[in-house]
């Protein structure tokens, strides 16, 4: 079960259903985005709509009482009336077009501002009583007035004590501002106030208007206009509602229970973006048990104020009911790709496992260490490609065999020659040493004599001179071959570069070449031999010197560099950089090897960088060098930050 699980063939089969799966997946879920934007569009724009024949509903609804307060003011009843004061007849006449037009209330107002009457109870109203807002902006203004008004609870009782009962509404705790109010008692209105004129004077003014305040009228009619009776699950398919400030005072939402969902509240970002923003919104949204696909506008009353909320919304699960099935047949789709990947993969694996057999036998031999199997044929198809590909990884990893066996050959040499140099060296200079302490000390007491001839002078000063050559030739043999214990200790590497230049500052400047120091910024201690890596800073920087002629420069630098060695690992580099002669190319090879030198005789031992690169070895870096006959020379000085 287990080969079978992991063979070739039930691989490839898995591939094609794992294709068919994410190639399946993401047109299910691009299409089914793609879907849902599209219902989600469509819903807006039918919400859109919706909203705006509402709009024109409500505003019709205003133009019926401007209309009935227009024709009411012109009658020629009315007009007699009150010019004779017969505020009976007047108030017989609003009870008539009230009751025709089914307005909640009306009144007429004289142009000094006295109220002369209005239909309800307090039919009469006392002297000096204030009309209502509708009916003083028509005073100030002379000229007719509609639209929506806000009238408290002290105004609608004077116009009639049921109006302010009919106004007040239990709110549901938790509106848009987190208050937990209890009571609204301000009633919303569509009023209208149109001048009376006689004489060319105005005489007064004529109002009246509809609480909306629990009105159904309205909404309803939107709902049935609009939405046509229809129904899904149960419900109307539509809604419309009618806000004062945030809350529900005339709507055909309903709760739970059945009942009408007035007193309660909008949502805190509905209320934000339409009251305080002024905004139209349309989104989904959940409307007191549902979710509905809303649009909202801010209605705004004669003063120019927005004080309430104009909404209509469609039920999403209509439109989630019409995207789940066609997300369904999608899926259908899916399962019907998947079933044909299937086929085809099982087909197509039986075609390709055939020739794989073969390189599944050539590797078992391969591991068995032979590196030229027979793989037989070479196919035609696709796994061609495979089997070529195998046979030129085999030859690579005969290339790389024998490669690997010729560096290790050449390393192995390298390491006995090194060994072999390093014995002899110090071999040589210890024998050397002695009976050269004795020629260089007596030359230089014979040099102390003042009676010697000039010439021999001459002869002797030239014998010291080679003497110390030689005891320099000595010295080097010595370190190179001894390899001095490294004593480190935390060292500032900026303060070490410092250190080292100085001391050769009077040569360059003797020269005539530039000696520049680029300090590097944040670096951290390295811990070094400081005695022994000052040498080799020093080793570089008069190399550097020596190949540079007078004009030319010599720079020095500092930084956090990346290991060659280890690639990732972090160390600080040091990098010694001229404008000199440069070293030709087949010199590049050889310049770290003991003995080699391109200085002319006596003027170099050849140990210098050979030196150099075992100190700094032992310290756990690396030193490597990039140059150009004729364009200079780049040594860089690789340290890890923590020695090896």
């Amino acid at each position: 079960m287990s080969l079978l699980l992991y063979s070739t063939r039930s691989k490839l089969i898995l591939g094609f259903l794992a294709v068919a799966l994410v190639v399946c997946g993401v047109a299910l879920a691009v299409g089914g985005r793609m879907l849902y934007q599209a219902f989600m569009h469509e819903a807006a724009n039918r919400v859109r709509m919706d909203l705006n024949a509402a709009r024109e509903i409500y505003d019709s609804r205003v133009r019926i009482v401007k209309s009935a307060c227009a024709l009411a003011s012109t009658g020629p009843v009315l007009q007699s009336a009150i010019r004779g004061g017969d505020l009976e007849a007047v108030l017989e006449r609003l009870g008539d077009v009230a009751a025709e037009t089914e307005l909640d209330f009306m009144g007429v107002v004289a142009g000094d501002g006295r109220i002369l009457c209005r239909l309800g109870p307090n039919s009469l109203p006392p002297a000096g009583e204030r009309p209502n807002s509708l009916a003083r902006l028509a005073l100030e203004k002379r000229t007719a007035v509609a639209g929506t008004v806000v009238l408290d609870a002290e105004a609608l009782f004077r116009e009639n004590p049921d109006l302010a009962e009919r106004a007040r509404l239990r709110v549901q705790p938790g509106g848009a501002d987190g208050e937990e109010r209890r009571v609204i008692t301000s009633g919303m209105a569509l009023g209208a106030a149109v001048p009376i004129f006689a004489a060319g004077r105005l005489a007064g003014v004529l109002y009246g208007g509809v609480l909306l305040n629990g009105n159904r009228e309205i909404v309803d009619r939107v709902r049935d206009t609009v939405f046509q009776h229809e129904v899904y699950r149960g419900r109307s398919l539509g809604a419309s509602t009618i806000f004062l400030d945030d809350i529900r005072i005339a709507t055909n939402v309903l709760n739970p229970d059945g009942s009408r969902a007035l007193g309660t509240a909008a949502s805190g970002e509905v209320t934000r973006a339409v009251l305080a923003g002024g905004k139209r919104w349309t989104d989904r949204a959940f409307v007191v048990n549902d979710w509905y696909i809303t649009a909202y506008e801010p209605v705004v009353d004669i003063f120019g104020r927005r004080v309430g909320m104009l909404y209509a919304g469609v039920l999403e699960a209509k439109y989630a009911d019409v995207r789940r099935k066609a997300l369904w047949g999608f899926i259908g789709i899916t399962a019907a790709g998947m079933l044909l990947a299937l086929a085809l993969g099982t087909v197509i694996a039986g075609r390709i496992s055939r020739p794989v057999h073969r390189l599944i036998e050539a590797s078992a031999e391969v591991s068995r260490g032979n590196l030229a199997p027979d793989i037989g044929p070479l196919s035609k198809s696709e796994i061609g490609v495979l089997q070529r590909t195998f046979q030129e990884m085999l030859e690579s990893l005969r290339r790389r065999d024998e490669a690997q066996k010729a560096e290790s050959e050449t390393r192995l040499l390298e390491f006995e020659k090194q060994a072999s140099i390093g014995k002899l060296a110090g071999g040589v200079a210890h024998e050397i040493n002695n009976p050269l302490t004795g020629i260089f000390t007596f030359t230089h007491m014979l040099l102390r004599r003042e009676d010697l001839d000039p010439e021999i002078r001459g002869d002797l000063e030239l014998v010291a001179r080679e003497t110390e050559r030689v005891r320099r030739i000595v010295k080097g043999l010595l370190d190179f071959s001894r390899q001095t214990e490294i004593e480190p200790e935390p060292t500032d590497v900026n303060h070490l570069c410092r250190s080292a230049l100085a001391l050769v500052e009077n040569q360059a400047l003797i020269k005539g070449v530039r000696l520049l120091f680029e300090p590097g910024e944040g670096l951290p201690p390295v811990t070094l031999d400081r005695n022994q890596m000052q040498g080799v800073l020093l080793n570089l920087v008069l190399n550097a010197l020596d190949a540079t002629e007078a004009g030319g420069e010599v720079v020095v630098s500092a930084g956090i560099g990346m290991s060659a060695g280890s690639p990732g690992r972090k160390g600080v580099s040091i990098v010694c950089s001229d404008t000199g002669c440069g070293i030709p190319p087949e010199h590049l090879d050889r310049i770290f090897d003991p003995f080699f030198t391109t200085k002319d005789v006596g003027q170099g031992t050849g140990l210098g960088l050979s030196v150099s690169f075992g100190i700094v070895e032992r310290h756990g870096g690396s030193i490597h060098v990039r140059s150009k006959a004729g364009r200079g020379s780049s040594f860089t000085v690789w340290l890890p930050v923590e020695a090896e």
